[in-house]
């Protein structure tokens, strides 16, 4: 059963009503429908990722997640990490509120710059830690390109692999682009020589994510979560 009712979205938020019955199919095929999980989105705010901000695709992806998020979730809102060289915003997108809400954050942002996943990371695990859920912890990582420093993002990724918390990467931009080369293999690190467990994903969404249609994106947005879901019990990371 849904954390929020249809019911409930079809009173908060209507023009999400599409994406939430799209998203509980799929996690309806992947074995999650009673599944609970705090869902987090982070999205790059580096200056190559102008062209989506312009376009409606990281609202599209927002709304995307709050629609999955409402049958993990009952609070109504996904945290949001924006990330570029530093931490450029952390906030939240409600199901209330979500219209044009990607649009209103960034009008209060400064300048777009590099691209540094670490801190991002840190900022999703500190929320989480200080959340004090026991659900485990879906997030879902958006960029165009690789880290300025590859390094720490694997670190950050391995030490991760101890919470309850799997990152979900998806790619914007040209799928044959070398700027994804690390996240292929940040998706592939060896299990247990670099990490306990496989708790992370990769995939491409191409040059225009838009056009990935809702039950592909759900699909790929979870696969692979079921399966990290069962090695973490197995771990003792999930309880």
């Amino acid at each position: 059963m849904a954390a929020i009712s249809l019911a409930k979205v079809e009173e908060t938020a209507p023009a999400l009503v599409s994406l939430y019955k799209s998203a509980g199919v799929s996690l309806t095929k992947h074995g999650l429908s009673d599944q609970r999980a705090a869902v987090y989105l982070v999205v790059d705010y580096s200056g190559s990722m102008k062209p989506y901000y312009q376009d409606g695709s990281v609202q599209a992806l927002a709304d995307r997640v709050l629609g999955l998020s409402a049958h993990l979730d009952d609070d109504g809102r996904v945290p949001v990490v924006f990330f570029s060289t530093d931490i450029d915003a952390e906030t939240d997108i409600e199901l209330a509120d979500h219209r044009g809400r990607i649009d209103r954050i960034v009008a209060g942002l400064g300048h777009m710059g590099k691209t540094s996943y670490h801190l991002a990371m840190d900022a999703v695990i500190d929320h989480y830690l200080d959340s004090g859920t026991k659900d485990p912890a879906l997030v879902v990582f958006q960029t165009d390109g690789g880290p300025i420093n590859k390094l720490a993002a694997e670190r950050y990724l391995c030490k991760a692999a101890q919470l309850p918390l799997f990152w979900q990467f998806i790619g914007f931009g040209d799928p044959g682009s070398r700027q994804f080369e690390f996240l292929r293999k940040l998706d592939e690190l060896a299990v247990p020589q670099k990490r306990p467990i496989d708790n992370a994903g990769f995939f491409h969404a191409g040059s225009d994510p838009r056009k990935v249609s809702d039950d592909e994106l759900y699909d790929r947005l979870v696969g692979e979560f079921p399966h990290w879901l069962a090695a973490a019990r197995t771990q003792g990371i999930v309880r």
